[in-house]
């Protein structure tokens, strides 16, 4: 049977056909292959000579800034070392029965005195006198930020872009700029803090205060209320519970920054304790410490949301004095409570170093143990991975296939071969199918035969922006080739697809297992209730902790950042998988079942399409997961953009990390673009909202 081919098949046909003679081309014209180093654009020099200005100029400005953002963190570290353990735990705890009730406090208690018998107490207070400082910078400017972009148009064109780079900028490549400007010190951390966590709280401003009701703004104009008062008294009130979970969303970014402050803070916090035992190769002790921050971000992430939760009780008009500030009056009367208990029981104050536990040597002994008796099958692994699936990928089958990797030469009858079986696959595909899938199968094959590395960066940059196009518009696909051509203009675009074929790789596996097994979550609630506190754990340990294991297993090399990336870009896929079956409408599968499907028939042909559009944005955020993994897996042997803003860095090269550094961000924004696209366009052709 035939099939009519619509403009689009024509269109991506002959871009194909454009790429295919590309390639022939490129072996004969070499600047095809590689963009020539005589047109490269010097923006890092022309960036590099505007910051040896600034610093010139102003920098006793900023310099003065630092020493004034210097006292309230020594404030605040004073205050927290000085109270005894047992004070801060108990005020930790009346904070978080508040919020949720007993059982985050006994969390609370319990994550307390891990702290204390580990022997990160004082480390652990270093670190929450940073939080304490940069979450209410990050809120205040967050909230100011998304106050004028709601009431200004022009504002909020400026802003939102501006957000965006903040976001998906990886933060090495902004703390040279930091550093130079403000020098070494605590500072430097407590600014990258606020400059990568205010932005949540911008966003959730702005969708609180335009989610507030027309009928409620109208009584309060009705009722007298001037300018000043109807945003005071009725639009932030009427917001109080989005705004709460932007003041959440803050506080979680700002403690993922914990470690990559503590790089140039140089502070004895629990950051610099976990990349000490890094740099040492130390498992065990790496792990314990990493631990500490998750712990403290599980409860901080738990407590916030449990106020935001609570944000629309109200108190009774008729309660006394007492009922309304008993929380207050307990806290008073416990703080100096323990704070008397504590002179009498010294234990109470300062942990003995003796009473101390550690299991860090029983699981470092247990890592060596399963290292050495299975190192057969780990090689095996990687060997597999690395020369049937990375190596393809990055270089082709044309230069991977070789009699050392794959036990045999390419010849030429393996090259019309698989032509030919690629074409069949997808003529199958298009009159089978989907004349999409046709096409991707053909893109695929080229890409997979040739290797991203080694096509024309002219083709890319055609493939990319035409794909763009068709998927969210002239606007995008017009962003789309200045992006990318500004890497190619600023000779970064090998690197960039060094970064783009290990993310891909990542992305992949983990969109395709992490929604397996969100699938399998939303039929079986123990599944979901084993997954939740895994996912917790993978979203709140320190990105540095998570590649320990993986180096210690399997070395440095792509192969172990690549399952560092998958084991932290995982996460998102599983959560949104699960909630798109779980969040359905339930008129189409009450619909589906008097139709009588069966269970398989009611997963392919009903749920899972209607969940692909959340699905979608599972893989924008796996995407971005993958992309913030990749620049700390760059420590471990990765040679893309990511690895271009640590040379920056170590140099002092301002320019070169900044450039790399938005390439990356480039890079996010395109792919954050298109499935978002996507996701609209098929909840479009699907009649829904979003879910």
């Amino acid at each position: 049977m035939g099939f009519k081919l619509d403009r689009d098949t024509i269109s991506w046909l002959v871009i194909i056909c454009i790429t295919l003679a590309l390639l022939v081309a490129q072996t004969q014209i070499k600047w095809l292959a590689a963009y020539p180093k005589d047109m490269i654009v010097p923006f890092a020099d022309w960036l590099n000579a505007m910051m040896n200005w600034l610093v010139r100029n102003c920098g006793w400005f900023f310099m003065g800034v630092s020493w004034l953002l210097e006292w309230p963190i020594k404030g605040v570290r004073i205050v927290l070392q000085a109270l005894p353990w047992a004070v801060s735990t108990f005020l930790f705890c009346l904070i978080a029965f508040i919020a949720s009730g007993w059982r985050l406090a006994a969390f609370a208690l319990a994550s307390c005195l891990y702290m204390v018998v580990i022997g990160y107490w004082s480390e652990s207070m270093n670190t929450l006198s940073l939080v304490a400082i940069s979450v209410p910078m990050a809120i205040v400017f967050g909230f100011g930020f998304g106050v004028w972009a709601f009431f200004s148009k022009r504002a909020e064109r400026a802003i939102m872009p501006m957000l965006d780079i903040l976001q998906t900028v990886p933060a090495f490549a902004y703390l040279l700029l930091i550093l130079m400007l403000f020098g070494f010190g605590t500072v430097v951390g407590l600014i990258a803090s606020v400059l990568y966590s205010f932005p949540p709280m911008v966003r959730n401003t702005i969708v609180g205060l335009r989610q507030v009701p027309s009928e409620v703004t109208e009584s309060g104009v009705m009722s007298g209320a001037t300018r000043t008062q109807l945003f005071w008294q009725v639009r932030v009130p009427s917001a109080k519970r989005q705004l709460l979970l932007g003041v959440n969303q803050a506080t979680m970014a700002s403690l993922s920054m914990v470690i990559i402050a503590s790089i140039i803070g140089g502070t004895s916090d629990i950051g610099w304790e976990v990349l000490s035992q890094i740099r040492k190769a130390q498992f065990g002790e790496s792990l314990l410490a990493g631990l500490v921050i998750a712990l403290m971000a599980m409860v901080i992430d738990r407590v916030t949301s449990g106020l935001a939760s609570r944000s629309g009780e109200h108190r009774h008009k008729t309660d006394g004095l007492i009922q309304q500030y008993r929380y207050l009056l307990i806290a008073i009367g416990g703080a100096i409570g323990f704070f008397v208990l504590a002179k009498l029981l010294p234990i109470l104050e300062l942990w003995p170093r003796d009473l101390e536990f550690s299991p860090a040597k029983g699981m470092n002994d247990a890592l060596t143990y399963f290292v050495v008796n299975f190192r057969k099958e780990i090689e095996a692994v990687k060997t597999m991975a690395f020369f049937f699936v990375m190596l393809p990928t990055k270089i082709g089958l044309q230069g991977s296939v070789s009699p050392f990797t794959w036990g045999f030469e390419l010849q030429t009858w393996h090259g019309v071969t698989y032509a030919a079986a690629m074409m069949a696959l997808a003529g199958y595909c298009a009159r089978s199918l989907n004349k999409q899938i046709a096409i991707l199968v053909l893109l695929f094959a080229i890409f997979f035969y040739f290797g991203l590395t080694k096509m024309p960066w002219l083709a890319l940059l055609l493939i990319y922006s035409f794909a763009a196009w068709k998927v969210g518009g002239p606007k995008l696909g017009i962003g789309t080739f200045l992006g990318l051509g500004f890497l190619v203009v600023t000779g970064l675009w090998p690197e960039a697809m060094l970064s783009v074929y290990l993310c891909s790789i990542a992305v992949i596996i983990s969109f395709l297992l992490g929604t397996a097994l969100g699938i399998w979550a939303a039929s079986n609630e123990m599944v979901s209730a084993i997954l939740r506190p895994i996912n917790d754990t993978l979203q709140t340990m320190p990105l540095f902790v998570i590649l320990i294991p993986f180096v210690m297993i399997f070395k440095i090399g792509e192969f172990t950042a690549l399952l560092a990336i998958i084991a932290y870009a995982i996460v998102p896929a599983i959560r949104y998988g699960e909630h798109g079956l779980r969040n359905l409408p339930e008129g189409v599968i009450e619909a589906a079942e008097m139709m009588g499907c069966t269970k398989r028939q009611m997963l392919w042909s009903v749920k899972i399409p209607l969940a692909l559009p959340v699905m979608m944005l599972g893989l924008n955020q796996t995407i971005m997961y993958g992309i913030a993994m990749l620049v700390i897996a760059a420590l471990v042997g990765t040679n893309g953009l990511e690895q271009i803003v640590y040379i920056g860095l170590s140099d002092g090269n301002f320019g070169l990390g900044i450039i790399a550094g938005m390439g990356l961000a480039i890079i996010a924004m395109i792919a954050d673009r298109m499935t978002q696209a996507w996701s609209r366009n098929r909840q479009s052709e699907l009649g829904i909202g979003t879910l």
